[in-house]
């Protein structure tokens, strides 16, 4: 085998029991998993915003863009229910490059996964014991999502990742609501598949267990756009779009459908800046169609401190290292806007 094994890394109950939930934090996290089942089946009616930085590249921004997070979101809580991004893996088109904090817990230094381990546990236990939020992150490796598994509000199973059976029945495991992107082909019929797969109940190979799982109603779409076969970016974001989406989900008789509108990658054609636009593009189509507004339940937005992106080692203070993002100010006002349209 052309494979090295360098060492044995903590197994997750290690490095949870280095970075314990106390009582009061296990209480928070229990309420507002329920507030967000809530709103994905439909007994309350609040914008879903995931939204914060592309990758999780820095601990210092990433908490004090959180904690100005937590500032708007009283302002608008009885509108709007925020779920901060902390993305720690980070898929590469090719393969290569910054894999995110999991692997590499300073990205101008060399990968140390027993690092990372320890950094992105420390980051999602500080973030919940500043803000009281509980955040999101995607399942990129579903072996290594036992070591967030009870600190997690949110989870993403990204374009790349979407029809990987194990993907698929991990989410069925889980017992918060896990996002499922259409594919990078932009094929909903593949996105609709793993949802069905997600709800549904398993048995299969887990970390070295036999295990079962009992399915997850609250798996659901996230719509990211997607490229044709000219490397083309479209979006599938309009009208349209949601209503040929509507037509095929509940087609398929699934529980609590819901779809969420990320719009940023192929929607956005890598501008963060039309991120604005389209989520006012979306909440007119919401009001102009009721099963649109019963269906799209809100927005993933990548946001950080800073407008855009920049290279690893430029140094800029809350700035995206991989995909551009909107920043501050204009994120704010969106969201303050996005409260205002409700």
């Amino acid at each position: 085998m052309n494979m090295e094994f360098l060492r044995k890394l903590p197994v997750p109950q290690e490095i949870k029991e280095r970075f314990p939930l106390t009582d009061e934090l296990k209480a928070i996290k229990q309420q507002r998993d329920e507030e967000l089942k809530q709103i994905l089946s439909g007994q309350e009616d609040k914008l879903i915003l995931v939204i914060g930085p592309c990758s999780a590249d820095r601990s210092d921004a990433v908490l004090d863009y959180i904690n100005r997070l937590a500032k708007v979101q009283k302002q608008v809580e009885e509108k709007i229910f925020i779920i901060p991004r902390i993305y720690t893996n980070k898929p590469r088109t090719t393969g290569l490059g910054y894999k995110g904090m999991a692997n590499q817990p300073d990205p101008e230094k060399e990968e140390d996964l027993l690092e990372g381990l320890l950094a992105i546990r420390k980051l999602h236990t500080d973030a919940m014991i500043q803000t009281g939020f509980t955040c999101a992150d995607e399942m990129l490796y579903p072996e290594n999502h036992r070591y967030l598994s009870d600190i997690l509000g949110y989870v993403a199973i990204g374009a790349r990742s979407v029809e990987n059976q194990q993907h698929r029945l991990t989410a069925s495991g889980l017992d918060i609501p896990v996002g499922i992107k259409n594919p990078t082909s932009g094929d909903n019929s593949v996105m609709l598949n793993s949802i069905i797969a997600a709800q549904a109940s398993h048995k299969f190979l887990y970390r070295g267990w036999e295990c079962k799982t009992h399915g997850n109603p609250f798996a659901h779409a996230i719509l990211r756009g997607y490229v044709d076969n000219r490397g083309v970016s479209k979006p599938n974001y309009h009208y349209e779009d949601l209503c040929e989406v509507y037509n095929s989900y509940s087609a398929k008789n699934l529980e609590n459908m819901a779809v969420i509108v990320d719009t940023n990658h192929a929607n956005s054609g890598k501008n963060p800046l039309e991120q604005v636009r389209i989520c006012k593009e979306v909440m007119h189509s919401r009001k102009m169609n009721e099963n649109i507004k019963n269906m799209v339940k809100g927005f993933m937005i990548e946001s950080y401190i800073e407008d855009g992106a920049q290279k690893i080692g430029e140094g800029v203070y809350g700035k995206s290292i991989t995909d551009g993002c909107l920043g501050w100010t204009k994120s704010e006002n969106l969201i303050f806007e996005l409260a205002d349209m409700l």
